[in-house]
């Protein structure tokens, strides 16, 4: 069968999902590996238009191309598929049943670990599955999540909110760019790098066509990525100034506070030490700002004590010496007449019945009218006397 858009086509609506199927194909594929770049493009856009179940059968046959292309070193179907492996893997990956994505992702692996494509083409596109995963779990989430996926984590600051659109453009233009540039170094070097076999005329000029459109849309790719990314570098430079407008003047509330602390902290030392070195209480300090006076605190009640202090006992001389004491102060106090001692004690023995007689009692009493003795001014009457004696020698 000649090559034509309709022979591919009808090879790509043919394929099964059998070994054999695949194998078939990519044969065929391969055996006109001289219109690769257009078998690819058919591939791709085959790719876009079937269901997910052909698109795994299509990416079979992809894998199976580019392996046995880097087993007989043929580098055509490499060259014609690294721009845009990327973007096949994403678009069979994306909204495809679990099982079917997680055949994608094998094969994926399979190709970093047999070096299929070169290393940025790799990673394209395992960037782009991820950025897959990340997005469904965004979905999943609703709006609880941030803008970069991983729906658990917090969401996106307002105040960030201006980058997220350019960060986003910046990113999806990443790898195409990173594509186009990669293909358009492998078409120069072959060209016209120091190597390079230069062919007859007629050839020449047509790779070197084929060379100007590769550099030409590696040369779009970086420009728009440029585009973007000067759109993102704008707005975190608006967000850099409106954050260095404020930090600076945070800066200088946080140096005048740390000057009203200090000048608070030393005038808390100087009152200190006033306290210590003993200064009145009812001196006032004055505090910056302000025109108050420390109030001074109220004096301690003076207590008497609860058990008076103990005496030392006094001997009996020193006792009767007190008594005699108190006695001459008392009769100095009130100018009493002079009293002899025995005199006072017989006086206090007429005032007691007196017993006496041999065979009763005889009582007999002070012939007083006031029942106390008549001292008088001058001394003790002469009957009184008198009776005192005989009351003594009868007693005896």
């Amino acid at each position: 069968m000649s090559y034509n858009d309709d022979a591919v086509l009808a090879k790509l609506s043919g394929l099964a999902e059998t070994q054999d199927s695949i194998v078939t194909v990519a044969q065929w594929i391969m055996f006109h590996r001289r219109h690769a770049d257009r078998t690819v493009q058919l591939w791709l856009q085959r790719l876009k238009d079937s269901p997910s179940h052909k698109r795994l059968n299509l990416i079979y046959l992809a894998n199976e191309v580019t392996q046995q292309s880097k087993a007989r070193h043929k580098e055509d179907f490499l060259v014609a598929f690294s721009p845009v492996i990327a973007e096949a893997v994403s678009v069979a990956y994306k909204g495809a049943p679990l099982e079917v994505q997680t055949r994608v992702k094998r094969v994926v692996d399979v190709w970093r670990e047999r070096g299929v494509f070169e290393e940025p083409i790799q990673q394209a596109a395992e960037a782009r599955l991820a950025e897959i995963d990340k997005t469904r779990g965004t979905t999943k989430t609703g709006l609880s999540g941030n803008i970069f996926g991983g729906g658990g984590g917090p969401t996106l600051p307002s105040e960030l909110a201006p980058l997220a659109t350019p960060q986003q453009n910046v990113t999806k233009s990443l790898l195409p760019m990173k594509t186009a540039v990669s293909n358009a170094d492998q078409e120069f070097e072959k060209l016209m790098g120091p190597s390079a076999v230069i062919p007859s005329a007629p050839v020449y000029a047509a790779r070197l066509s084929a060379l100007l459109k590769t550099l030409a849309h590696a040369e779009g790719a970086v420009e728009q990525c440029v585009k973007y990314r000067r759109t993102l570098v704008g707005e975190l430079q608006k967000i850099l100034e409106t954050n260095r407008t404020a930090l600076i003047a945070e800066e200088d509330q946080l140096e005048n506070l740390t000057k009203k602390k200090d000048d608070a902290s030393n005038k808390k030392s100087d009152v200190e030490r006033a306290i210590l070195a003993g200064l009145p209480s009812d001196e006032s300090y004055a505090i910056d700002g302000y025109n108050e006076q420390a109030q001074p605190e109220p004096e301690q009640p003076e207590m008497e004590a609860l058990t008076p202090p103990s005496e030392p006992e006094a001997p009996e001389d020193t006792q009767a010496e007190t008594a005699t004491d108190q006695q001459g102060t008392h009769e100095l106090a009130t100018e009493p007449v002079p009293v002899d001692v025995n005199t006072i004690i017989q006086d206090a023995n007429l005032q007691r019945i007196v017993v006496a007689g041999t065979n009763g009692t005889k009582k007999r009493r002070l012939d007083d009218d006031n029942g106390f003795p008549d001292l008088g001014g001058e001394g003790i009457d002469a009957d009184v006397a008198d009776i005192l004696r005989r009351d003594s020698s009868g007693g005896q």
